[in-house]
């Protein structure tokens, strides 16, 4: 006779038990599929990038703070957004204003208090909008307490937090100040910044690595006490109420400990060099498990170096790392290496069309043309002229809202701000510009104008300007004499004060393409194609999801075009147009300059 199981015999004590027995909870059943999604509130959501120092100054400082950011929710509420995410609010030094923390666990002086950070999340709650955060773990501020400890010995308890390593002999043999020969960086990694990603510390006669700037040391992931540093402060944010983190430079955390040379071909593309470390994916599935399964939290990560292949090995379902990252493929596509060349229309299509072909139903993307990092999107992709600025715009805002992926949105597209007239080097903040200025025109490298005329389409200073809200003084940015950067001296034309108050404007008419989003599924879940990838002014392409099916036609061009639909697409109705124009329902379309529309599909 078999002996009772351990079940029965648990049965048979609960039939007993003087008390009725506690019932587990029976977990919600998940969601049913969208054409082959996995519904959630990240997937459907547009995000709007706040860059603080610039949004909304409010004690007269010439600083963006976070009071400021509060006091603008209702004009970001009726945009429609419904995920703000906040670029680096942390206390810093702002060698790269922000980017540079100090303390991950207090706010910034400038911008408030971890009070009106309060005040802020919950004035965003009760608009029912969401706030993720930047997290920003490949590297502190040469003023963070643990590289301070770091720096003071080898012995240190700090020191492996960060990557020490002694030079290599100098050829030259040439003695440095102390006496004693001058060495050379570990290797030969460039940063970001320009110069070696190496610097040289006398405390200990070794060098640190510092991929960005000489005050950014980057984290030595390897260890463990880091990582569980960087969990522990994550916490901290998301138990404060944060929905989640946009994660800077995330595919640079593990390293090659050895850090051998780069070849020469490393050294052209050295992003892709530096991404993907022997322990990247490892790390990143201990922070899932750690932390982001814990929560119901959006996480992105900014994939400098990872391709489209790469990227399922991140995003994808099955992986338990991130939910999105951001590829560069789209917003680069103007550039050669650092250098601007024009926008062209088949490669950018042919980027999205790759996007739809490898990130299948378990990889989930996202769709940008502008952050805190870029030039403004319609000086880039559009035409800022006074004739086209508020078309292309508008039609700029349609594409970002109906392609395929979690839509994100600048401070001040919504109003179609354009680039600066920058006219000078004294014009700029940017480090990573003050460098190149260094490295490459003090040096006489390259012709000053040259490099000017290159930065007035392609600088980040661009995008940093301040938001421009009205009329009056500095665009109603700050109300001290001069605002941190320069404010751009259109906005007595483009300010949110008038586009808010006009119906035709672009920032009412992106209000309006968010709630169509928002109303058809078809937009955020359903199939993708492009009908005619190789035309050169026109990008016409179907989103359909059952019943549900839309054209979207944009003419990227200044210039009519008259355009003969293919005979297996039948219009049914006309839904928008960002101009104000009748359209009849035939089989050709007469297509102002930089036309946008979107049509319901028989």
């Amino acid at each position: 006779m078999k002996p009772p199981s351990l079940t029965t015999i648990a049965l048979a004590l609960a039939v007993l038990a003087p008390m009725a027995p506690v019932q587990a909870e029976t977990p919600a059943p998940a969601p049913a599929l969208i054409n082959g999604y996995q519904p959630t509130w990240w997937k459907e959501a547009v995000v709007y990038q706040v860059y603080p120092r610039s949004f909304k100054d409010s004690n007269g400082d010439g600083i963006g703070d976070i009071p400021g950011i509060t006091s603008k929710l209702d004009y970001l509420q009726k945009l429609g957004v419904n995920v703000i995410w906040l670029s680096p609010h942390y206390d810093s030094p702002n060698a790269d204003n922000g980017y540079d923390i100090r303390d991950y666990r207090k706010v910034m002086a400038e911008f408030g208090t971890m009070a009106d950070f309060d005040k802020m999340l919950a004035g965003i709650k009760q608009r029912h909008m969401r706030l993720i955060v930047d997290l920003v773990v490949n590297h502190t501020s040469d003023e963070h307490h643990w590289f301070v400890e770091s720096r003071k010995s080898k012995d240190n308890p700090y020191r492996d937090y960060y990557f020490w390593r002694d030079g290599k002999p100098d050829p030259a043999g040439k003695p440095g100040p102390d006496g004693k020969p001058t060495t050379l960086p570990p290797n030969n990694d460039p940063s970001f910044f320009s110069g070696s990603a190496w610097q040289f510390d006398p405390t200990t006669n070794q060098y640190y690595l510092h991929y960005f700037a000489v005050k950014q040391p980057d984290l030595n992931w390897d260890n463990p006490k880091v990582r569980e540093e960087v969990y522990s402060l994550m916490r901290f944010w998301l138990d404060k109420g944060v929905d989640g983190f946009r994660m800077d430079v995330i595919p640079l955390i593990s390293k090659n400990p050895a850090f051998p040379d780069l070849t020469p071909d490393q050294l052209h593309n050295y992003g892709n060099a530096y991404a993907n470390g022997p322990h990247m994916h490892d790390y990143l599935q201990e922070m899932n498990r750690n932390v982001m399964a814990k929560y119901d939290v959006m996480t992105v990560g900014e994939a400098l170096g990872i391709s489209l292949e790469q990227t399922p090995l991140i995003v994808g379902d099955n992986r338990h790392e991130l939910n999105m990252i951001f590829n560069f493929d789209a917003i680069r596509s103007n550039r050669t290496g650092r250098d601007f060349k024009p926008a062209d229309l088949p490669t950018l299509k042919a980027i999205y069309t790759r996007h739809a072909e490898v990130l299948d139903t378990h990889s989930w993307d996202t769709v940008f043309l502008s952050n805190h990092d870029n030039p403004r999107i319609v000086s880039t992709f559009g035409d800022d002229s006074p004739e086209f600025r508020v078309p292309s715009a508008k039609l700029l805002a349609t594409m970002l809202l109906t392609l395929r992926g979690t839509p994100f949105l600048y401070q001040g597209d919504e109003l179609g701000m354009t680039n600066y007239p920058f006219k000078s080097i004294a014009d700029f903040d940017d480090i990573e510009v003050k460098n190149a200025y260094k490295a490459n025109v003090l040096t006489g490298k390259i012709p000053e104008d040259v490099f000017i005329a290159n930065l007035r389409h392609t600088s980040r200073d661009n995008s940093r300007t301040p938001m421009q809200w009205d009329a009056s003084t500095n665009g109603g940015f700050t109300t001290a004499a001069k605002p941190w950067l320069a404010e751009n001296p259109n906005y007595t034309q483009i300010n949110a004060a008038a586009e808010v108050a006009d119906s035709n404007s672009i920032y009412n008419y992106t209000a309006k393409l968010i709630a169509l989003r928002r109303a058809h599924q078809a937009f955020v879940y359903g199939d993708y194609k492009d009908i005619d990838p190789d035309n050169k002014s026109i990008f016409i392409y179907t989103r359909t999801l059952g019943t549900e099916r839309y054209l979207v036609v944009l003419n990227f061009s200044p210039g009519p075009v008259a355009y003969t639909l293919p005979t297996s697409v039948k219009i049914n109705s006309l839904v928008m147009s960002n101009l104000d124009t009748t359209s009849l329902i035939t089989s050709t379309l007469n297509l102002a300059g930089w036309e946008a529309r979107i049509y319901k599909l028989q």
